[in-house]
């Protein structure tokens, strides 16, 4: 009984708002308001209302939103582990594992200038004491294989 009463008030204010708003000459968003009013009022007189209090104080239906909820967590717990594993589908893991196999073209490998070459590997910063002779050895392979 209440909540006819406050979803009545509540039309009749949005209905107010609208009359206000048409006087000022903005008839869409008159008309959008008063759409917007209409509502409580056709929940009200469909029986929604009546039955969300119904439902608000019924111990079985919390119980069965309660259910609900497990379910959906459940469900979302066990799509996010499959994703995590890389899992899926039967299809979609033969896909990838032919996606897997399937050769990359030659032209796409190569860079689009001039030849490839491996990078060069770093030369030791710091050389220690005993060891100059051995550092230069590893510049002089470098230079060499650079071709310098």
């Amino acid at each position: 009984m209440i909540a006819e009463t406050v979803c009545s008030a509540v039309s009749a204010a949005g209905l107010g708002i609208a009359a206000v708003t048409a006087w000022r000459k903005r008839f869409l968003a008159a008309a959008r308001i008063a759409a917007y009013a209409l509502v409580p009022v056709g929940l009200v007189m469909t029986g929604v209302v009546g039955w969300l209090a119904d439902t608000a104080f019924s111990l079985t239906a919390w119980a069965g939103f309660c259910v609900l909820a497990v379910a959906w967590l459940l469900f979302v717990t066990t799509r996010a582990v499959e994703r995590r594993r890389g899992g899926g589908t039967r299809k979609e893991r033969r896909a990838a594992r032919t996606a897997e196999r399937e050769p990359v073209a030659p032209a796409a490998a190569a860079p689009a200038l001039g030849a490839s070459r491996p990078p060069a590997t770093r030369a030791k910063a710091t050389p220690r004491a005993g060891d100059s002779s051995d550092d230069f050895s590893d510049i002089e392979a470098i230079l060499k294989k650079h071709g310098i």
